[in-house]
This record gives structure tokens, C-alpha cells and sequence, in this order.
């Protein structure tokens, strides 16, 4: 985000606040940020815009310490991949501090951490969905809504419980499927040519296990009553396929295969269709 602010020119001044000492001169040096603090309350101090990106538990607590040092007026948003918890916890009391908190999760993202992972084109042509509630101030929502514009993003609009079901079968389900497969497969109890057979569909299938435990923990369990449901319907899925298996079904296990075919080649083309504009 650092990166992308800066080359688009987005801002006069980006600041990072970090943990780490050594992570001050590492955003320094990669040039994501004008400059980098581990004191909060420097890092807010004045800024018109506060994104939070740090893993969903830590943010209640993150936004109580800050507080009073944000100004009347600066809006707060984050990058959250869940997002009724998080406005359920923080949009009260930002507003009581006299600020605006809008709630966003730009959906864009790798499997790696770190500055040094970073790039500046992430955000081009994803999308973002910003998710008001009836307290949203509008000049605040506007303003959130052209920033992500800005860094490359096309912007959604949704309800918050909206946005939690839908993330909840299409990033977080998947996440948790490349976890179980990646654990399974590559266990030590497999004989040790297992790994050299995992190929392409193996790496690209698994890709997002290699993401943030910390984060993913975090987002699993602030949106577990809605990850809980479709991992129960997924199951239900497997365990027909498996009895088509069982019965050497050739019919139902080709229809298994052909409508997931027909369904993600419509679901690309029409993505393509939305990047060039069609």
C-alpha cells in the first residue's frame, strides 16, 4: 500500500508504524513509507487517513491506544478480511473520538510477509468493498471509496454481514482447504519421494497455505459460525463424490468435474470481460 501511495503520488506524507526496530530501516530502505515509528501515537498524529493492517485481534486494542492522538475529522479504515466484527468493536469508538471509521477489505494479497515482499502494482484492477453501516458518515465513505480507487482498485459496495458470507466461501474455505492439503500431503508419515511428485496443481492448489498463521487463526475464528456452515456443505460435497467413487459412478463423478469446469471458465471469462471493460 506504501508503495503504491507513494508512486501514485496519493499522498503528501505516508507514515509506518512497525513492531520491530529493524523493521523502521527496512521500510525506509525498500521506500514504502516517507517514514517508520514504533510509537503509535507519532504514527497517527495528524494523519487524515489511518489504515489498519494488522491481524483482526489486535485492532480493538490498537484503536484504544491511538485515540487520542487522531484528530476531529481523520478517517480510520483497515483492510480486515472480516468485517462485522471488527465495525461491531471500533466504530463506536471512533466515532466518540470524533473521527469516522469506514470498514474496507481490498481484495488483493500473497502468500508472503514482510516489506520486502512487497509490490507496487498489488492493488490493480482487485477489488475493494467498502461496507457501511447506517453510522458511516457519507463525505467519509466517499473519501475511503476514492482512495482505494486511486491505488489501482475497483470498489464494491456491501453490508457488512453481506461481505462475511460471501468471503467466507470464497477466500476463507479455500484457505483452510489448501491448509488441510498441504498438512496432509507433505506429512512426514508419507514416504519421501511424496514431496518431488507434488507438481504444478499441487503448488498453485496450496499457494495461500503459506500465508500468515497469525492472521489466518484470527479470521477463521472472528468468522466461524459462517466457515463453520460451508465447511459442513463441502464436506457433504466430498463425502457424495467419495460414494460415487465407492459405487464407480463414471456418470456422477463426470458431472462432479464437468460442472466445476463450466462453472469457473464462466467465472473467468466474465472477470476478463470486467478488466477490459466489456
Amino acid at each position: 500500500m506504501g508503495l503504491a501511495i507513494r508512486e501514485r503520488r496519493i499522498a503528501a506524507m505516508t507514515t509506518g508504524y512497525v513492531r520491530r526496530l529493524a523493521s523502521i530501516k527496512e521500510c525506509l530502505d525498500h521506500g514504502v513509507v516517507n517514514e517508520a515509528t514504533r510509537e503509535l501515537p507519532a504514527a497517527v498524529a495528524d494523519a487524515d487517513l489511518i489504515v489498519l493492517c494488522t491481524p483482526l485481534a489486535r485492532m480493538h486494542a490498537l484503536v484504544k491506544e491511538m485515540l487520542p492522538a487522531v484528530k476531529p475529522g481523520a478517517i480510520i479504515t483497515d483492510v480486515g478480511s472480516v468485517k462485522a466484527a471488527v465495525i461491531r468493536e471500533v466504530e463506536s469508538l471512533v466515532s466518540r473520538a470524533g473521527a469516522h471509521f469506514i470498514g474496507s477489505h481490498p481484495m488483493a494479497g500473497g502468500e508472503r510477509m514482510g516489506v520486502s515482499a512487497s509490490r507496487v502494482d498489488l492493488f490493480n484492477n482487485a477489488v475493494c468493498v467498502v461496507t457501511p453501516t447506517g453510522r458511516s458518515n457519507p463525505a467519509a465513505l466517499a473519501r475511503v471509496e476514492d482512495f482505494w480507487k486511486a491505488v489501482g482498485m475497483r470498489v464494491m459496495k456491501m453490508s457488512p454481514d453481506l461481505h462475511d458470507e460471501l468471503v467466507s466461501r470464497s477466500s476463507h474455505l479455500p484457505h483452510v482447504v489448501a491448509a488441510a492439503l498441504a498438512s496432509y500431503v507433505l506429512s512426514p508419515v508419507h514416504p519421501k519421494e511424496q514431496a518431488a511428485l507434488c507438481a504444478t496443481g499441487f503448488r498453485d492448489t496450496t499457494r495461500v497455505a503459506s500465508g500468515s498463521p497469525e492472521m489466518w487463526r484470527d479470521i477463521a475464528l472472528a468468522n466461524r459460525d459462517r466457515l463453520s456452515k460451508v465447511l459442513s456443505v463441502l464436506i457433504a460435497d466430498l463425502q457424495e463424490f467419495q460414494r460415487a467413487l465407492d459405487e464407480s459412478d463414471a456418470k456422477i463423478i463426470e458431472e462432479f468435474f464437468a460442472t466445476a469446469k463450466e462453472r469457473r471458465d464462466a467465472w473467468r471469462g466474465e472477470i476478463e470481460k470486467e478488466l477490459n471493460g466489456e
